[in-house]
């Protein structure tokens, strides 16, 4: 028995020494646990967890070596787990990129993804690079303050505020973590309840005499029972306060960070329609389909014309829902997503279909990530997405030879129940019933005609759709253009002046637009038409709107014309009601008084009173008004002049040409044809080249002094003389300035200052001529405009 008894005392000794070491692991690790309610599948939870017990082992190991020596050690530890733990998410995310190039975007993009991230959040390299990290560092850190020093409250602090963090990383987008902060705060008293040694090691008290050690234990009793004491004030205190705010909500940090955005070529792809009609063999896209649930042959889906019959492939591109007038916009916001996005509730009365698809970009550009709606599983992609509109972006952008797949769950509503399917109304889908002012009359008078002679919002919509497929072409050459002005005169234009003909964007954008005017909630789908095998050709690039009805949701109609149907004329079926009565109708006129009622005099009116009359008030305020906003007025002439002169004529002849080149695209924006940051220089001056034309046409075909033409049928008067106009005659060569702009941006110092003048010549001519095309106001206003002042860099 004398032999066991110190057998048992070094094994106590030994679990007593455990006790704080497997505290701190399990504070630490509760932190992953926290954060882990938010992410898809377990990974987190066990990468952190192994960060938390590696940095703790990794300090109890190396307690007999110098403090100074334990961080470097635990550090190169910390590497090690990091990469394994990014290669193995790599892997279960199967993300393309070797893990140098994978390490590198996951450190430089690790915070703004793991806060803009979809939830549930997927364990990608970027999305548990931070969470490892800083399990590792509180978990270093509280163990050398706890372990070495015998100060375990103090190092606790690192586990508490990791543990903080993931409560505020999660937010309001988990249930509340009671049952984790519970165990959390037992785990804390286990360890603050166990005796502690110091790395001295011995009970410093064990030398003194008997009393001495009585009173140094009743000061350590009584320092103990004060901070008891204190502990439990602080929770009477405090404790209401946090009881209230359990059933909170909190703040959401991920609303601080902006997610990734479309760039401008993406805000309005149902522009880029006219340009792939023209160019019907450029290859897009090569696509892949199966469709595991599906029987063996389909028939043709009668809910569904736009996408054929269930064996073709309706791919989308984008959803449009905003509409202000002159462009639909996608008006979407994207947030980083994993493998596995997140699943919507279907609609009530549809079905599903899986299809699954494996799909090669070859030469669309871009951010939007084409799909069949609606996603659900992607790989071989970083992707965001947007659950409202169900629409994917890869935030880098598309490149070519960019393959990925991407599972989606296709939605077929119950053609049974559409005749009888109401349409929803509310707040709910105000943005999908929004009408901009400035709706012309013709148009509103169609559509109230259309609606009155159909009274169920289906048979509304296929009035719509089969009235434009009876009256009007689809042309592959029609301008570009969805705005007021370009619809007016799509279904009201003359037909031997180009009008009543367009591209699928005037289809759709028509169609959307007579529907809201109809009370139906509609919006705008750009995509592809597919087999389903195989290329993917710009010529099946089209658009399409879509009619949200009760439990079936989101129902696409086709408005296109059929092949070799010829339209009728409009005027077969549609009158616009005059808007003067005909001179038969006019009521007859009525006998004007011979002799007017004089106005009343002065003296009739009430005596005045002593001071300034109204109308000396009047003209000196209005006088006033006029000084102020004519000094405004000079101020930024003088202040755009000012500028203009420090860019063209001040600094080396590198920094002319950049600000001849800063003259051009503020130039492009004071005529509404902003340019994108990320477009090359040549493209930029091929968009210049464009402006000016259109510009130029616009002004020619003018109505009136002054008044721009309606585009459509200047580009028809243009194609009936041949397809040339004076724009083509001589126009700034912008090119010459954008291979000068490459050359300084290639070879700094090289440009001359000869060149930097030929830079101001170009560039001061293409500003006048952009200038004088538009309409006298807008002259006016050219030379004030604040908006470059504003950009000024």
């Amino acid at each position: 028995m004398g032999r066991g008894a110190p057998v048992v005392t070094g094994t106590v000794r030994v679990l007593r020494a455990a006790v704080l070491p497997l505290a701190l692991i399990g504070l630490t690790a509760l932190a992953g646990v926290v954060l882990g309610r938010v992410y898809a599948g377990g990974l987190l939870t066990w990468l952190v967890v192994g960060a938390a017990a590696g940095s703790v082992l990794v300090s109890v190991a190396a307690r007999r070596l110098p403090s100074w020596l334990v961080a470097p050690v635990s550090v190169a530890a910390m590497a090690g787990w990091t990469l394994w733990s990014l290669r193995l998410a790599a892997t279960r995310a199967e993300l393309p990129g070797g893990l140098l190039e994978v390490t590198t975007d996951a450190a430089r993009n690790g915070i703004p993804r793991l806060l803009t991230a979809m939830i549930p959040v997927e364990p990608t390299p970027d999305t548990v690079l931070v969470p490892v990290v800083a399990a590792w560092l509180a978990g270093l850190t509280g163990a050398e303050v706890a372990l070495r020093t015998g100060r375990v409250l103090l190092g606790y602090l690192p586990a508490a505020g990791l543990y903080a963090a993931a409560l505020y990383v999660v937010g309001p987008n988990a249930e509340p973590a009671v049952g984790s902060t519970l165990v959390f705060v037992a785990v804390a008293a286990l360890g603050l309840a166990t005796p502690t040694r110091t790395a001295g090691g011995g009970d410093p008290t064990t030398e003194l005499t008997p009393r001495v050690r009585a009173a140094v234990r009743l000061r350590l009793a009584t320092s103990a029972a004060l901070g008891v004491a204190v502990v439990v004030g602080l929770v009477a205190l405090l404790g209401p306060v946090v009881a209230e705010q359990v059933d909170g909500r909190p703040v959401d940090p991920r609303r601080y960070v902006e997610p990734p955005q479309v760039q401008a070529l993406d805000e309005n792809p149902l522009i880029r329609i006219s340009g792939w009609a023209l160019h019907p063999e450029q290859k897009l896209l090569d696509v892949s389909t199966e469709r595991p649930d599906a029987p063996p042959a389909d028939a043709p889906n009668e809910a569904d014309p736009a996408a054929g019959t269930a064996r073709s492939v309706r791919i989308r591109l984008a959803v449009l829902s905003d509409y202000d007038g002159v462009t639909w916009r996608v008006g979407a916001t994207y947030r980083n997503a994993g493998r596995i996005l997140p699943a919507a509730t279907p609609a009530r009365d549809s079905t599903m279909q899986t299809v699954r698809q494996q799909i090669s970009v070859a030469e669309l550009s871009g951010r939007l990530l084409p799909a069949v709606a609606t996603p659900r599983e992607v790989s071989g992609a970083r992707v965001a997405y947007d659950p409202a509109s169900g629409t994917l972006i890869r935030p880098e952008g598309l490149t070519p030879g960019l393959r990925y797949t991407v599972t989606s769950a296709e939605e077929r509503p119950d053609q049974n129940l559409l005749a009888s399917a109401n349409v929803p109304a509310g707040d709910e889908v105000a943005r999908v019933l929004r009408v901009a002012d400035g709706v012309p009359d013709p148009m509103r008078r169609l559509a109230t005609q259309l609606a009155e002679e159909n009274g169920a919002p289906y048979a509304r919509a296929s009035a719509i759709e089969q009235f434009l497929a009876e009256h009007y072409r689809v042309v592959a050459d029609a301008p570009s253009g969805h705005a007021y002005p370009n619809l007016g005169f799509f279904l009201f234009g003359p037909r031997n002046g180009g009008g009543q003909e367009g591209t699928s964007e005037q289809f759709a954008a028509a169609f959307a637009v007579l529907g809201r005017l109809s009370g139906l909630p509609t919006r705008v789908v750009v995509g592809f038409r597919s087999s389903g095998q195989g290329l993917v050709l710009a010529g099946d690039a089209y658009a399409w709107p879509e009619v949200l009805f009760d439990g079936l949701g989101w129902v696409a109609f086709d408005p296109l014309p059929r092949p070799n149907d010829e339209p009728r004329p409009v005027e077969e079926d549609f009158r616009p009601t005059p808007e003067d009565p005909p001179p038969s109708e006019a009521p007859a006129p009525t006998a004007e008084p011979s002799v007017s009622p004089e106005p009343a005099t002065a003296a009739d009116a009430p005596p005045g009173r002593d001071g300034v009359s109204t109308p000396v008030l009047v003209a000196g305020g209005s006088g006033g008004l006029l000084l102020v906003v004519g000094a405004l007025l000079l101020t930024l002439l003088a202040m755009r002049r000012s500028l203009t002169r420090s860019r063209l004529v001040r600094g080396d002849p590198g920094q002319r040409i950049a600000g001849a080149w800063r003259e051009v695209t503020d130039a492009l924006r004071l005529a509404g044809r902003p340019v994108g940051d990320d477009l090359a220089a040549t493209e930029i001056a091929g968009h210049a080249r464009q402006a000016l034309t259109d510009a130029r046409l616009g002004r020619i075909g003018g109505g009136g002094a002054g008044e721009p033409a309606d585009p459509a049928g200047v580009a028809a008067r243009a194609t009936a003389t041949g397809g040339t106009t004076d724009a083509d005659a001589s126009s700034p060569t912008v090119d010459e300035l954008a291979n000068l702009l490459n050359q300084v941006g290639f070879a700094p110092g090289a440009a001359t200052r000869e060149q930097a003048t030929r830079a101001a010549e170009v560039a001061t001519a293409y500003v006048a001529t952009l200038r004088s095309a538009r309409p006298w106001w807008r002259r006016l206003l050219w030379s004030v405009h604040p908006a470059p002042l504003r950009r000024r860099r």
